[in-house]
């Protein structure tokens, strides 16, 4: 058993669909590792999300951003500021008690304003003042003399290949750094080369700090290197180099694994990166309240105490300068503004994680999940399925947030999510085609058994048919036309009149039965089956099954009167049709029977022989329909039936009452069929207590009402008169149970 269930398992993930969704799933899987632009991007934009949800709050912090604005630019001219003027800004700023300074502008040119400069570009100059002009200091000397009194980063540029770099620049000094574990520039983010700042300047400089920042490939600026590589030598970025300078100028650590850079020490703070040495700042909307305006600063307007012990980074958010970067919060800010918010983050441990396992993790969830859906959607159905989806992506997101609200870490919650949408869609597809294939085998197997309505419910609910057989409770009808060979030997010179109105009639007969949820088993020449509550549930087995009958009779009725006016012209000999019809309920098995080759759907059982019997007795009985004792129990409220026999049929040794069904609910309120009713089981229980005299007397009175009907029941009458008479003339004896043996089917 264990081994054919292990067998019908691997069978089943073996099928066309479970392929078709490991296929798919093992190519996400792959497609993830190899990491394309647009995975990437989706998930990029999905951590933009968690921060545009929840941005980080702004506590206030000793950095602040000395702004060359637009006010400013107004008041003391364009840009580029003459060196003496940058000169200037650094003396207020140490003035007013700044601990380092940073820039986020390049002084790669000697300054076109400096005196000698001037003399220079202008030979129409008075000889003498040409002289003395170039007798005067150049800005960058008056510039390097306020920074010898300051600390002050000066920022580099990084140059790509290809880009021209000053072949005679000095070599690059080394910055002083230690490394703890592997060599780490085999990782680090690579430049070509760097733009460089004055000779004279960079002598004077507390710190050389890159501020290149590179964009993620759709233009936003996330994940700003910390530390990178720029012509063979390792350098910091100008937040971490000002971080280092403010805080004693002392050196820094780079910490690696094989894997690659896990983060930089700076500041006696552990800052992790990612494996190339970025980071992941944690943003605050762009605020002014981290600015001074350069203006408010020359002016001698600056409030002091955004300047005492700061270190300020000196950058331009004016517009003309171009300086405005894309950030994860949708919103543009100024290029320093995000140098200023990555030294925020290291000064309050709180720069976003991702840590090395993720992808393993992201991997694991979206195969989990996958697998999952491949599993689930085949056996629960579009709508369970569709809610287990649902709850999947629920946990994926509220995973995700949790770990980004309470541990700023970020997951991506959108590969396993398209990984489970992806197989859910491939799944649901492959479940719809199932489902069209199987209701279109449903609709050709039974579309002529069943109403049209009946097939609709079926194939809308193919569990309902359980293939190979399940037992239920039946109503089983049989009907057999009498006569029937007198009727085709009419027809033994023209068969096709035969099949047209073997045809016509089995039509006209099908018709009550779909009508009220019957199924047509099978038509057997001028014989037909049905049955009800199979395949599609019907409560009402019972009635539906007599009420069906009741209409056949009156349909045959019609029929007749239809053909005896369509032959009166006509060489076609006329013979009416009369039929019988037997009906029981019981307990049946049903489902598709026969051969690996052929099969029908039908029902088998002692109730369905039972009620093949009673329709053979509807002859030698002379009444149109004969119920099984079940079936009339069913209906006795609500349609006219009476008692006809307690009788041992052929083929079966336990005796059944049969009972003669005559009419509907209309004829059943009738008093001359309660007055029927009534003679008729007193002849009855007479008959099986052998008072002759009593059950003769009743006869007598039903012959007399019988006239008084809409049906016949003289046969029926008879049948009992000629039982009464032999049994007068040689009484059944004490032993005798009343009931009566047929011998013919």
């Amino acid at each position: 058993m264990k081994l054919r269930g292990l067998g019908r398992f691997f069978k089943g993930i073996l099928s066309p669909t479970y392929l078709l969704g490991f296929l798919l799933l093992a190519s996400l899987l792959v497609m993830r590792v190899g990491d394309p632009l647009f995975i990437k991007t989706v998930r990029l934009q999905s951590f933009d999300f968690l921060q545009r949800l929840k941005p980080r709050e702004y506590t206030k912090l000793p950095v602040a951003i000395l702004d060359i604005d637009e006010v400013s630019l107004r008041k003391f001219g364009q840009w580029p500021w003459p060196r003496t003027r940058i000169a200037e800004l650094i003396d207020k700023l140490r003035e007013n008690g700044a601990s380092t300074t940073g820039f986020d502008i390049i002084f790669s040119e000697p300054d076109r304003l400096s005196p000698a400069r001037i003399a220079a570009d202008n030979p129409d100059l008075p000889e003498d003042l040409r002289q003395q002009l170039k007798k005067m200091r150049d800005n960058e000397s008056v510039m390097a003399e306020a920074m010898k009194k300051h600390r002050v980063v000066l920022g580099e540029t990084s140059v790509r290949q290809g880009q021209d770099v000053d072949e005679e620049a000095e070599p690059l000094p080394e910055q002083g750094y230690s490394l703890i574990g592997e060599d780490p520039k085999p990782f680090l983010t690579k430049f070509y080369g760097l733009v460089r700042n004055m000779p004279q300047l960079e002598e004077f400089a507390s710190g050389h700090g890159v501020f290149s920042v590179e964009p993620d490939p759709d233009g936003i600026y996330r994940r700003p290197p910390l530390v990178m590589l720029t012509g063979g030598n390792i350098r910091l970025a100008l937040s971490a180099e000002v971080l280092r300078v403010a805080t004693g100028g002392m050196g820094y650590a780079i910490k690696t694994s094989k894997a690659g850079i896990e983060g930089i020490i700076v500041a006696r703070k552990l800052v992790p990166t990612d494996q190339s040495g970025k980071v992941w700042p944690y943003f605050t909307p762009s605020l002014r309240s981290r600015f001074i305006s350069a203006n408010d600063l020359l002016s001698g307007n600056a409030d002091p105490t955004k300047i005492k012990g700061h270190m300020i980074l000196v950058g331009t958010s004016a517009v003309g300068l171009e300086d405005f970067r894309a950030t994860p919060l949708g919103v543009q800010m100024p290029g320093v503004e995000i140098h200023a918010q990555v030294i925020e983050n290291i000064l309050t441990n709180t720069m976003l994680k991702r840590p090395p396992t993720a992808l393993v993790i992201e991997l694991l969830a979206a195969l989990l999940a996958g697998l999952a859906i491949i599993f689930i959607v085949p056996r629960l159905g579009a709508v369970n399925s569709f809610i287990s989806g649902g709850m999947m992506v629920v946990l994926f997101s509220g995973v995700t947030l949790y770990a980004f609200w309470y541990h700023r870490t970020l997951f991506d919650p959108t590969f396993p999510i398209v990984a489970a949408t992806a197989n859910y869609i491939l799944a649901a597809t492959a479940n719809y085609i199932r489902e069209e294939q199987q209701k279109r085998q449903i609709r050709g197997a039974f579309g002529q058994y069943l109403s049209p309505a009946l097939v609709d419910q079926l194939s809308d609910n193919p569990d309902r048919l359980v293939l190979g057989g399940e037992t239920r409770e039946l109503s089983v009808l049989f009907s057999d036309v009498r006569s029937f060979t007198t009727i085709s030997e009419s027809y033994k010179d023209y068969p096709q009149g035969l099949t047209r109105l073997m045809n016509r009639f089995l039509t006209t007969m099908s018709e009550p039965i779909l009508d009220r949820n019957g199924t047509i088993d099978k038509y057997m020449g001028d014989a037909i089956m049905a049955f009800w509550n199979a395949p599609v549930d019907d409560e009402n087995h019972a009635m539906n099954a007599c009420t069906a009958g009741l209409v056949m009779i009156d349909q045959v009725r019609k029929l007749n009167e239809e053909r005896k006016i369509e032959l009166e012209d006509s060489d076609e000999e006329y013979h009416e049709i009369s039929i019988g019809i037997g009906i029981n309920s019981g307990s049946c098995v049903v489902g598709n029977m026969g051969s690996e080759m052929r099969f029908d759907y039908t029902a088998l059982g002692d109730t369905v022989n039972l009620a093949s019997r009673l329709e053979g007795q509807s002859k030698p009985y002379g009444l149109s329909i004969i119920l099984g004792e079940p079936t009339a129990n069913a209906v006795v409220d609500e349609l006219a039936l009476f008692e006809i026999d307690l009788i041992r049929v052929k083929g079966k040794n336990e005796p059944v009452r049969i009972f003669a069904l005559v009419g509907d609910q209309e004829l059943k309120q009738h008093e001359d069929f309660k007055a029927v009713r009534a003679m008729n089981a007193t002849m009855i229980t007479a008959y099986r207590n052998q008072d002759w005299k009593s059950a003769y007397e009743a006869l007598e009175l039903m012959e007399n009402a019988n006239e008084r009907l809409d049906f016949d029941i003289s046969t029926y009458l008879f049948i009992y008169e000629t039982r009464i008479s032999e049994f007068r003339a040689n009484p059944p004896g004490a032993s005798w149970d009343g009931v009566y043996t047929a011998t013919s089917k």
